[in-house]
């Protein structure tokens, strides 16, 4: 029976308890309105600890002045079920009062520089540092051995270990893999603001990305390929914010540059913004 905790005080004497008795204590920190994708990264949590912990908190300062804080979708009691059935021990449901004890506008901020600064974080500036902020936060809240992050939001995940490593957490951090829908569209809670006649063409993010990859494999350049994929993305329907090819740690390739790549998008659908990625 998975536990519903509401008290930061009772939180840390449950997760306390566990470490006395020599448990590792997983984390995976969500914003709720949870699907298949989540649930993964409980399973993956629960596979490097013997307890797990998630969060459910929409946080308000991730969210930009024209972003969706109040449209985004809160299902309490579907999250619970979800999570129970995933493996899950304890839900920590913090308020924003108890998460930002002096107010958002005078709360202490952690900024990631450099990697933080280029794609989501050119497209959507201050987001990386809401992130930072609250999974900062979470971290001491919680105080787990691993947490586990969604690939999907990849940037998300490089801005994370960074920070982990810089300011010395001692937490492993998980990258869960992407978990799709039959046609190739990445899991996300904001699939379901896509209309109907919407939603077909979604799945064209996949198909460019594989595009993408394929391209650069065979030796095109990766401007002929970024043109490209923009033009498809385009005629597809979509307003791109970006569709590029990065080595993992975000920096631009070289022509011909051997080793890791992953291709990124980030384009709207009608009102709906999407974002995948694709490693090779």
């Amino acid at each position: 029976m998975i536990e519903t905790i509401t008290e930061l005080d009772a939180l840390r004497a449950r997760v306390n308890g566990w470490k006395r008795e020599g448990l590792r204590v997983g984390f995976v920190p969500t914003m709720g309105n949870l699907h298949a994708g989540h649930y993964s990264l409980v399973m993956l949590a629960r596979q490097y600890a013997d307890r797990v912990v998630s969060s459910v908190f929409v946080n308000p300062t991730q969210f930009g002045p024209n972003e969706d804080f109040t449209r985004y979708p809160r299902t309490p009691e579907a999250d619970t079920t979800g999570l129970e059935g995933a493996g899950c021990d304890a839900l920590w449901l913090p308020t924003v009062e108890s998460m930002y004890p002096f107010g958002v506008d005078l709360a202490a901020s952690i900024n990631v520089p450099g990697i933080s600064e280029v794609l989501e974080g050119a497209h959507r500036p201050g987001h990386f540092d809401g992130v930072c902020t609250v999974v900062t936060r979470l971290f001491n809240q919680v105080q787990p051995d691993v947490a586990a992050f969604g690939k999907k939001d990849f940037q998300q995940l490089a801005v994370i270990r960074q920070m982990v490593t810089d300011l010395a957490f001692p937490i492993e951090i998980l990258g869960g893999g992407i978990v799709r829908e039959s046609d190739g569209l990445a899991m996300s809670s904001r699939n379901q603001y896509l209309g109907a006649d919407e939603r077909p063409a979604a799945a064209e993010i996949r198909r460019t990305l594989l595009a993408m990859r394929d391209g650069i494999v065979a030796g095109r350049s990766r401007g002929t390929v970024e043109a490209e994929a923009s033009r498809r993305l385009t005629e597809a329907g979509f307003a791109v914010d970006y569709a590029v090819v990065r080595r993992p740690d975000l920096g631009q390739p070289d022509e011909g540059e051997a080793g890791a790549k992953v291709a990124l998008i980030a384009a709207k659908l009608g009102k709906t913004r999407l974002i995948d990625n694709l490693e090779w």
